[in-house]
């Protein structure tokens, strides 16, 4: 089973989190600078370990070069309920 998850991507935070859902995206916080590919591969290696999946099963699918992404996670459903469930709604 696969997720396609758009989210709000904010480079350079204190720490890297993900959650909460901001509006209808999810945000993922990254220390990463927007660098060289550098935050996409931080929002990858978040977005694995917050649905428990391998970092090769998240991809980004559209708006690799800005903010504003879409990821497909292909997992488990049930990790990624609960990952989903513990980002709370601002």
């Amino acid at each position: 089973m696969a997720l396609t998850v758009d989210i709000q991507v904010v480079p350079r935070a204190s720490r890297t989190q993900v959650g909460p859902l901001v509006g209808d995206r999810l945000r993922v916080a990254v220390t990463a600078p927007p660098v060289d590919g550098e935050a996409n591969l931080a929002v990858i290696s978040a977005m694995a370990d917050a649905f428990g999946v391998r970092r090769a099963a998240v991809t980004i699918v559209r708006g690799a070069r800005g903010r504003r992404k879409t990821v497909r996670v292909d997992g488990g459903e049930r990790a990624t309920l609960e990952a989903l469930s513990r980002a709370e709604p601002r």
